[in-house]
């Protein structure tokens, strides 16, 4: 079995705020591959079934962010699973523009309290996860308040894109493993030519 996790916060006033990205890209896999979530003893909404051959478990921790690894760790004893080849996060990422992504097989938290707190729970940074852009926020906007923010209309269509490349991610992986996912996806970009141009101007 594979154990696939979007993170995110519960609750309707958190449902289409950046940080909810690893929600989103798994809510839209579910629906994709007709997967119904349901309530666990494991503190995560759970949606199971067969993706490219693999049996999958997808998972929404209802923790709230910064308790993510609790649901985590308890899903991955219950299952038996092995961290490095079992595991992929989907994570919010202020560091990437929103239209990127970026998958790694194992690396720091990059200040991503739900990525801190899996690592802390399972004792290790060796699982693969994938970091969706959601971009920095503006100078007089502090960090909080924009992960907290929804996308504009113009955002959702480049969203869109990515949630779409990031299922692709996701079943590369299953299907062909962390390396190949890395290679056919971090190159990924959804941003319109001119952001792309400036920038490499600006890089």
């Amino acid at each position: 079995m594979k154990l696939v996790v979007g993170l995110g916060n519960p609750g309707r006033e958190y449902e289409d705020t950046r940080h909810n990205a690893g929600f989103l890209v798994v809510d839209y896999m579910a629906r994709e591959e007709g997967f119904t979530f349901s309530p666990s003893r494991f503190g995560a909404l759970l949606a199971r079934g067969t993706v490219v051959g693999q049996d999958v478990l997808l998972a929404k921790p209802q923790t709230y962010m910064n308790l993510s690894g609790l649901a985590v760790a308890g899903l991955m004893r219950f299952y038996k699973l092995n961290p490095r080849d079992d595991l992929l996060v989907i994570s919010d990422d202020l560091d990437l523009p929103l239209g990127r992504l970026r998958f790694r097989m194992r690396g720091s938290h990059g200040g991503q309290r739900g990525l801190l707190s899996i690592m802390t729970e399972l004792g290790t940074e060796e699982f693969c996860r994938l970091r969706v852009g959601i971009g920095r926020p503006d100078q007089n906007e502090d960090a909080k308040h924009h992960v907290l923010s929804s996308f504009s209309a113009e955002e959702n269509l480049i969203l869109d894109e990515v949630i779409l490349a990031a299922t692709g991610a996701i079943r590369t992986w299953l299907s062909q493993g962390p390396i190949e996912a890395m290679n056919r996806f971090n190159s990924f970009d959804a941003r319109p030519v001119k952001d792309n141009q400036e920038n490499k101007q600006t890089s």
